[in-house]
């Protein structure tokens, strides 16, 4: 089995999923933690920047935990059988070995839509104003 956590820092867990670059890849066996290699991306690669109907670097894991993520990357992995995990845990190891024992607190994804503006600094930078719509109801 296979775990990829978020990571953008390389240290903890990564808020938000879409535009993270680097994943710790965690190789699991009969429930224990074997070892875990970091996964790098492209920005082309991220999950915001990539079509959901091609191949991707993590199509391979079963599970991804995050700090958090929106309904429509939710349904994205559930496409690719890949368990979505969010959680307010932000140490790498404890959230991992936390889903293998099954106290790891879970957290709802978020329910919105964004709205991208542009702007030219040193990188590409986006701005999200996130737009509520009811709290039954996600639409992204």
């Amino acid at each position: 089995m296979k775990i990829a956590v978020t990571s953008q820092n390389k240290t903890s867990i990564t808020e938000h999923s879409g535009h993270c670059r680097k994943f710790w890849i965690y190789d699991i066996n009969e429930g224990k933690i074997l070892g875990k290699n970091l996964l790098e991306l492209s920005a082309e690669q991220s999950f915001h920047n990539s079509s959901c109907n091609e191949p991707h670097p993590l199509d391979d894991v079963q599970v991804l935990i995050s700090g958090g993520m929106g309904q429509g990357l939710v349904r994205r992995l559930e496409g690719k059988t890949i368990e979505a995990i969010v959680t307010k845990e932000t140490d790498l190891d404890k959230a991992v070995n936390a889903y293998l024992d099954g106290s790891l607190i879970r957290e709802k994804a978020e329910c919105h839509d964004h709205d991208h503006e542009h702007e030219h600094e040193h990188e590409h930078q986006h701005k999200h104003q996130h737009k509520h719509q009811n709290q039954h109801q996600c639409e992204n």
